[in-house]
Order: structure tokens, then C-alpha cells, then sequence
């Protein structure tokens, strides 16, 4: 299917508004998100059902050519067999008239994108980690999503209410100033809506074609560095010398006693229990849901804190570098991962991503994974073999420098700015350069990449589809030391 592509001078953005539906527009709601669970499971169970049909097929020593057909699993391919089953399948011929064509329409298209990353991963053609089959979502753990596309999709003229396909009109719980300003202006068009139900609230997300408006930025001609942790949320030394830190709110950490305090609640009450079909008491839902708030709080207080540090910093610097952090290797690390999850610095990456290239036509540069940063010295480029983490005041044996290990790291990124434009791979600048190899300025070869595992007997498809080829990723050696300025 082709990518939707947005005409010259307009962007693709999101707006998002909490919703304050009343019992039958949320009975509505859970209605269309679990219809779009309903398709999601049909489509696998669907598609799989050939797989393994095959799979015993050949057991039985008949030919290839003789096997039962593989069964689509594309967008028009899945609407096209469903339209025929839903009136007839028990399961879904009694109700399915009740929803909007788009909630089945969304559960489809998630499962076609589910299969098509399987298909890619298997063939070597998606990078990260391996897909698995696609799977049966549950409707205990499922989460409540739904899309339309089509239909009367509008953000009504008071501003405090959204119109959705078969289920009118809902009160937003803020106004809807920001999309209805543009709307009316002309110079947005929506294109979809997405309703969700996330930390105890309703959302509705309009995705619309916008008007691009560059901002510029305070100091266009300035670089910053900035470096990630635990302890200090963020170091930031610009190419001027200049060196602000960030202090981690430590948001979980302050909500902790307050959540012992509701899970010791909960844990005294009568909960639910898959393996008897116990059902939960009406005391214990209560205290599950005092404990959830606590939860949903932190998050918020979390997200808020993001989202003004990465406004800040986008707002006011014409680039910006920031380290590749195996965020999900430095998880598994049990004394730090709880710490690790609530600083956000995978989502501190992300929204500076898109900060920087859609509001300012900045650029942001992420240094390479490997940059040995807190080791290499920012007055004369001199690298230690080893630094420890406990360490945290970097000295220079070879001119003297004393300085703290964070700010040090802090000044080595803020000068990958001016290297990442001369094309020498040190650094990668994302919209401009090239992918090139990158080296880490270390005496160490990178490992060979692991292999991806082989396809089990007892997975269906597994045995059909090809894997990718591994080869080993040599680096480059560092020729000579980078500056500052």
C-alpha cells in the first residue's frame, strides 16, 4: 500500500485531546476497541490456520504443488475475506453491526503490519530484534485502540466537543482551540482519528495535514552536547564553553512510599485468579484502582518534565548531539534499571528527533554508540583505556585537565557537531550524511553480530522463509584527535 506523502510545504503532526464521554459513549467506545480485537485475533487465527494446515500436509509426504494455498494476509486480501465470514461466523454475526466498519477495518490492519514484520524479519529485510509469529491479543491485557478513517471525522465549532463516526458527538476535556484555529484558517485538513484509553482516561488523536511554520530558534549558530544519566538527568555544554545541568526529578522514586502504602491495600484484598476463575472483589477494584493513579500520576509528571527539557533545548540551539544509548541493554542491569526506566532517555532522544527537524529545520546528531566520550579528554583528545563508572572526576594524564566526568563527556559531544558535516563518520548526522562506518576510538574489534535464531519445528511458517545473512561490522581506526572549536 502507498505511503500517504504530504504536499510541498505541509507536515503530517498530531493533536491530541483528553475526551469526558458519558456511560453510553463509553460503552460505545469499549464496544469499537474490542471489535478491533476481535478482527485482529480472526485475521491471525485466519492466516495461521493455512500454515499449519500445510505443515501437516507435508508430514504426510504430499508434494509441494499439491499443498493447500497460502492464504493472504494484505490489508484488501483480509477486508475482503472478513466481509464474507462475519455473516455467517458465529462469532461475529450477531453483533457486528453494532460498530463502525473502521474499528474492524483497524483490527485487520494491524494484524496485515504484524504479519509483514514477521515476513521482513524472517527474510532479514527489518532491523532489531527478531519478530515472532503474530499472536492472539487478550482481552484482559489488549489495549484499547481504535482508528477511522472515513466518515465525519470534525472538531465541532464550540471547541469543546469531537464528532467520530457512529459515535457522535463527545465533550473533549480541554479545548480544541489549537486544531480548530488551523481548520478554519485552511491550513490544516484532518486525515484520521484515532480514540485510545490510556492511564485511566480516554484520548482522541487527530492526525492532520498542517501548514509547515518553521520557528527559529534562539541560537541558531550554537552546538550543544548533551549527556544522559542516572543521577543528573542531563549535562549540556555548548560549543561556547557554556555548561548547564539538568537535575533528575526522580519522579517514581518520590511516589514510591505512596505506592507501598496502595499496593500493601490492594494485596489484603480478594484479587482475581486466572487458574480458579476467581473474580475480584468490588474492594479489591477499588484499591486496584487507587494504586493505578498513582501510577498514571507519575507517568504524567514524567511526560510533562520531557516535554518542557526537550522544548527548551530545541527552541534554542541550531544543533544538537546526543549519544546512541543501548537503552534496552542498560535495563537489564538490575541495581540501575529501575532508575534507568524513570529518566526517559530513550524518549529524551526521540522527541528531539522530531523537535528539532519538523518545528526549527534543525538538525539533531547522534554520536555513535561506541564514541568512548567520558574517556577521551575535551582539551587534548587524549583517550583512556579504561574509566571506570564509580569514577566520576575525569583527569587528563597527558596535559593535566580536571574536570567532572559528565561535563567532560558533555564537551567531547558538543564538538561532533562540526565534525559530523565534514563526512568522516565520527559522528552521523541523520538528515544529511550518508550512513557511513563510525569508529569508537577504542583498541577493541565491534563483535560479530548475533545470528538470528533458526526456525523451530514447531512454529508455523518458520520453515519457508529465509534467513538474512549475517556479516561481521568492522570499524575504522581514529586518526587523530577531534577539538572543541
Amino acid at each position: 500500500m502507498k505511503k500517504f506523502q504530504p504536499q510541498p510545504g505541509f507536515v503530517v503532526k498530531a493533536f491530541r485531546f483528553a475526551l469526558d464521554p458519558n456511560a453510553v459513549q463509553e460503552r460505545a467506545l469499549r464496544s469499537h476497541c474490542g471489535a478491533a480485537r476481535a478482527a485482529y485475533n480472526w485475521a491471525v487465527g485466519w492466516v495461521t490456520a493455512s500454515w499449519w494446515q500445510r505443515r501437516a500436509e507435508e508430514t504426510y509426504g504430499i508434494p509441494e504443488e499439491s499443498l493447500t494455498e497460502w492464504r493472504p494476509w494484505s490489508l484488501p486480501g483480509l477486508r475482503k475475506a472478513f466481509n464474507e465470514a462475519k455473516h455467517t461466523d458465529p462469532r461475529f454475526a450477531a453483533w457486528w453491526e453494532e460498530n463502525s466498519k473502521e474499528a474492524y477495518s483497524t483490527g485487520l490492519a494491524n494484524a496485515a503490519a504484524a504479519f509483514d514484520n514477521y515476513a521482513k524479519s524472517k527474510q532479514g529485510r527489518r532491523r532489531g530484534r527478531a519478530m515472532g509469529m503474530p499472536r492472539f491479543k487478550s482481552k484482559r491485557k489488549a489495549r484499547l485502540s481504535c482508528r477511522f478513517t472515513t466518515g465525519v471525522i470534525r472538531v465541532d465549532a464550540d471547541g469543546r466537543h469531537v464528532t467520530l463516526p457512529r459515535l457522535g458527538t463527545i465533550r473533549t476535556h480541554e479545548p480544541t482551540v489549537k486544531l480548530l484555529t488551523r481548520v478554519r484558517a485552511g491550513t490544516a485538513r484532518i486525515l484520521s482519528a484515532t480514540v485510545r484509553h490510556e492511564r485511566g482516561r480516554w484520548f482522541v488523536s487527530f492526525q492532520a495535514e498542517v501548514k509547515r511554520d518553521l520557528e527559529r530558534v534562539a541560537r541558531p549558530d550554537v552546538a550543544v552536547g548533551i549527556d544522559l544519566g542516572v543521577k543528573t538527568l542531563a549535562v549540556m555544554a555548548d560549543s561556547t564553553g557554556e555548561i548547564r545541568t539538568v537535575a533528575n526529578p526522580g519522579h517514581y522514586d518520590r511516589a514510591r512510599k505512596q505506592l507501598r502504602r496502595a499496593s500493601r491495600v490492594v494485596s489484603r484484598r480478594r484479587g482475581p485468579d486466572r487458574r480458579t476463575g476467581q473474580k475480584p472483589s468490588k474492594r479489591w477494584e477499588k484499591a486496584n484502582a487507587v494504586r493505578n493513579k498513582v501510577h498514571h500520576r507519575v507517568a504524567n509528571l514524567r511526560e510533562d518534565a520531557l516535554h518542557k527539557l526537550t522544548t527548551s533545548v530545541a527552541a534554542e540551539y541550531g544543533t544538537v548531539v546526543v549519544e546512541d544509548l543501548n537503552v534496552a541493554g542498560m535495563l537489564r542491569n538490575r541495581r540501575l534499571a529501575r532508575r534507568i526506566a524513570d529518566a526517559g532517555l530513550g524518549e529524551i532522544r526521540r522527541q528531539l528527533t522530531y523537535k528539532t527537524r519538523r518545528r526549527h529545520a534543525t538538525r539533531t546528531i547522534a554520536a555513535d554508540r561506541w564514541y568512548p566520550s567520558s574517556k577521551t579528554c575535551s582539551g587534548c583528545g587524549a583517550v583512556k583505556a579504561k574509566l571506570p563508572l564509580y569514577v566520576r572526576t575525569y583527569r587528563c594524564d597527558a596535559c593535566g585537565l580536571v574536570l567532572d566526568r559528565d561535563d567532560n563527556a558533555a564537551l567531547n559531544l558538543a564538538a561532533l557537531a562540526a565534525a559530523a558535516t565534514t563526512g568522516t563518520g565520527v559522528a552521523g548526522d541523520q538528515d544529511t550524511t550518508p550512513a557511513v562506518s563510525k569508529p569508537r576510538g577504542a583498541d577493541q574489534r565491534t563483535r560479530t553480530t548475533r545470528p538470528r535464531r533458526k526456525a523451530e519445528a514447531g512454529r508455523a511458517g518458520g520453515a519457508t522463509l529465509p534467513h538474512q545473512r549475517q556479516t561481521e561490522t568492522r570499524d575504522r581506526t581514529q586518526t587523530e584527535a577531534l577539538t572543541l572549536w
